[in-house]
């Protein structure tokens, strides 16, 4: 049975991102917003919701290791997998504004997230409030521009649902993902335990990739209909909001204490965060050749962490 509701899943996470996708473009449409702000702000943290929900139930439940893993692990996922995936797909053109603004806000945090992490080797409840100001800032910053950049954006031949049929796609289409990836996450963590792995390792890998597939899918799936700035605005967004809401309010409910394997960890998503920046600024774009080396920098990742 784990294995049929892994499959259930799998198809509530594609049909879900479906929706998602297409009732987040069209809220963009009728608000007059940029699709980026979309990306980085509603469908950013809708597909960022199975995240918080493993990670803030693991504090509650005194098991952080699988809530540092998650995020961490969910993070590096997002940048070479997701990124990678759908630069194969069609080569990915890089909105400037979320290169020079979005993207170092997230090396930002990133680079503090360490910090904190090498004073005392935990991520404490006031580290925690400092991650949730830092949340606060971003969230004022991305409506503020939000607001300065509303457009008719006339004569596009755009699909434009109704207001309400929009709002019913994007909560149809998150209760799919949040019960796809519930579903995921759970029978493979089965799976995984069945063979004995720790859980810092079930974190990092199976966990992580389970809470990351609706970003996944997503950005497939936008990058299949030429979104292709909603498919980088909601990985950017995604690591914004797995570090600064996820992580934090699961150290708020829970000090997390970390060992310096996590520490590293952090420090080589910093690594590959500078790397695919690089990638995003060449002709601002990613083409397909370094989406593929993106793919392998993580299969060496994965052998590494499995191997250690």
């Amino acid at each position: 049975m784990m294995y049929v509701w892994l499959l259930v899943g799998f198809v509530l996470l594609i049909k879900g991102a479906d929706f998602f996708v297409e009732g987040s473009s069209s809220v963009a449409k009728l608000l007059r917003v940029p699709s980026v702000i979309i990306g980085l702000t509603i469908v950013a943290f809708g597909t960022s919701a199975p995240e918080a929900a493993v990670s803030i139930t693991a504090a509650i439940a005194q098991k952080n290791e699988i809530a540092v893993g998650n995020v961490i692990g969910s993070n590096i996922f997002n940048l070479l997998v997701v990124v990678g995936a759908c630069a194969l797909i069609m080569p990915m053109p890089i909105d400037k504004k979320i290169l020079w603004k979005d993207y170092p806000f997230s090396l930002v945090i990133t680079a503090v997230l360490m910090g904190m992490m090498l004073l005392d080797l935990k991520v404490g409840r006031l580290d925690g409030i400092v991650l949730l100001l830092f949340f606060a800032y971003f969230l004022f910053r991305t409506v503020q521009h939000a607001l300065q950049n509303r457009t008719e954006e006339a004569g596009e031949e755009v699909k434009v649902l109704t207001p309400t049929r929009s709002v019913l796609y994007i909560a149809v289409g998150i209760v799919a993902i949040v019960l796809g990836g519930d579903l995921v996450v759970d029978s493979a963590s089965e799976i995984a335990a069945a063979f004995g792995l720790s859980q810092t390792l079930i974190g990092l890998t199976i966990v992580a990739m389970g809470t990351s597939l609706p970003e996944l899918v997503t950005s497939l799936v936008a990058a299949g209909k030429g979104e292709n700035e909603l498919a980088l605005g909601n990985v950017v967004g995604s690591n914004i909001f797995n570090i600064l809401f996820v992580l934090s309010m699961s150290s708020v409910i829970s000090e997390i204490p970390v060992q310096m394997e996590s520490v590293f960890d952090v420090a080589i998503l910093l690594v590959f965060s500078v790397i695919t920046w690089v990638f995003c600024k060449t002709s601002y774009q990613v083409k397909r050749l370094e989406g593929a080396c993106m793919l392998l920098l993580y299969a060496g990742y994965m052998v590494y962490i499995i191997l250690r």
